[in-house]
């Protein structure tokens, strides 16, 4: 793993970055203009203090005005997981759609017990770890030559292989997942404690004021498992413990009269009307106008700024591969769950459709096996954060997630798209069906750009669906 902070990390842009923050957080005590203030604040030490102290007080905000970047060069698809999680990260990822993955390796970790001890037989276990995964790269590869799909392909790798990104954040952002990387439960996964002893690294030398903060976290008793009482009383109920894969997208929850809700929020907004008053206008401008409502559901939808559309909520439950979990993950405005690595159940395994049609066997032989060295590696003592490392991008986990309506579009523009991926494109199409459903003016607005609006921006790249291939720039 390598990290490289870019930009930013000079001497004077480190004084520069510094400056903006101690002024921000004296701003609103100091008598005179934001450049008058930024113009009193010239003194590295005097800011270093003041930012600090600042900090110390818990006004954590003013180190959101302090912006880093980072290259982080081959960590895991897990980390990756891990990193897009925080929604206040931007991320820029290599495609394993596009890119063949034959060679980029994987991450190895030092195997350990249950107290956090590298074993004994490590180095074996190591090479045992090593052999498995070069059994996969290899099938993987003769699946590409033989011409299967890249992105079908991929799933039977394991979900430690190698990316790149580039992720950029706020200072705060950055505190926050530094500390989670460091002590929270997450900490326990060696790469991930690993990556955050890098950036804790990166934050005593480029945002040095935040130094004192992060070694105060280790102290916070928000961290830990507070749910563990559940592990002693769950086991007492005659269930299942390890749950089935769904086989489909189920809506769980959702705003009832959600087009209602959102028409009457309009009239709200606009008039400055009571909800009743709304009401009884609607009603009354349905018999000026037959079709207003869906008249005004179409000007929200051909607007750019919709929050009227935020006003509808819709929950869903979905069965999802680890390979394409992130497609979901990176859409930042939605309440995601997803269970623990260490929690998912092995025995679930999704296939994609090019690999069930001629090499089910093998692929599933693959999982079979993976598995069985797995439990090789328990018996060997070898802890859960250190097995999941035996996890492949082809394992399926049940998700659970709300989300408004301007965020259902937005996933829907982009994963019902026919050149979107097939799974989320399937996920996503399902959300849509069931939505519409219950909010049919919603359902008019869900779905790609050329279903929705007649038009297609990729030019030349266009699957060309209902004849359609028109840049937005050209739509009249």
């Amino acid at each position: 793993m390598k990290v490289v902070m870019l930009g930013n990390n000079t001497k004077k842009e480190i004084e520069k970055r510094l400056q903006i923050v101690a002024s921000a957080g004296n701003l609103s005590r100091a008598d005179g203009t934001v450049t008058q203030v930024l113009e009193n604040h010239k003194s590295y030490e005097d800011n270093l203090k003041l930012a600090r102290a600042i900090v110390g007080y818990g006004h954590k905000s003013i180190s959101e005005h302090d912006y880093l970047v980072f290259a982080l060069e081959n960590v895991s698809m897990l980390l990756e997981q891990v990193i897009i999680g925080y929604r206040l990260t931007s991320f820029t990822i290599k495609s394993r759609r596009n890119v063949d993955f034959r060679s980029v390796g994987t991450y190895v970790p030092d195997f350990k017990d249950v107290n956090g001890n590298v074993l004994p037989n490590n180095k074996k276990l190591q090479r045992m770890y090593k052999k498995n995964t070069e059994v996969l790269f290899t099938k993987y590869g003769e699946l590409v030559d033989e011409g299967i799909p890249v992105e079908d392909c991929r799933y039977m790798l394991p979900y430690t292989i190698n990316g790149n990104i580039i992720m950029g954040c706020d200072a705060n952002e950055l505190l926050n997942m530094t500390g989670d990387m460091l002590y929270g439960e997450i900490s326990k996964i060696s790469e991930v404690h690993e990556l955050g002893e890098k950036l804790a690294d990166m934050i005593r030398k480029y945002a040095p004021y935040l130094a004192r903060a992060l070694d105060q976290e280790k102290d916070k008793k928000y961290y830990g498992d507070k749910l563990s009482f559940l592990d002693e009383l769950v086991p007492n109920i005659d269930f299942p413990q390890q749950a089935h894969l769904l086989d489909k997208v189920e809506m769980t929850d959702y705003t009832h009269n959600a087009d209602w809700k959102v028409l009457v929020s309009t009239l709200m907004a606009r008039y400055q009307y009571t909800y009743e008053q709304a009401e009884e206008v609607l009603h009354e401008l349905g018999d000026l106008q037959p079709t207003i409502k869906n008249d005004i559901m179409q000007a929200i939808i051909n607007s750019k700024n919709q929050r009227e559309l935020e006003q509808a909520i819709f929950s869903f439950q979905m069965p999802i591969s680890l390979a394409v979990l992130t497609h979901i993950t990176r859409h930042r405005m939605h309440s995601l769950l997803v269970p623990g690595f260490t929690s998912i159940n092995f025995e679930n395994i999704i296939v994609p459709d090019t690999i069930k049609e001629s090499h089910e066997d093998e692929y599933r032989e693959l999982f079979a096996n993976n598995m069985l060295l797995m439990e090789e590696f328990k018996k060997e003592g070898v802890r859960p954060e250190d097995l999941i490392c035996f996890l492949q991008c082809g394992h399926g986990v049940n998700i659970t997630t709300t989300m408004n309506a301007r965020c259902l579009e937005w996933i829907s523009r982009m994963r019902c798209c026919n050149k979107a991926q097939l799974e989320p494109r399937r996920l996503a199409n399902q959300m849509v069906e069931l939505a519409s459903g219950v909010a049919p003016l919603i359902g008019k607005g869900l779905g790609p750009t050329c279903k929705v609006f007649g038009y297609c921006n990729e030019g030349k790249d266009s699957c060309k669906n209902r004849g359609v291939v028109v840049k937005k720039k050209e739509n009249k």
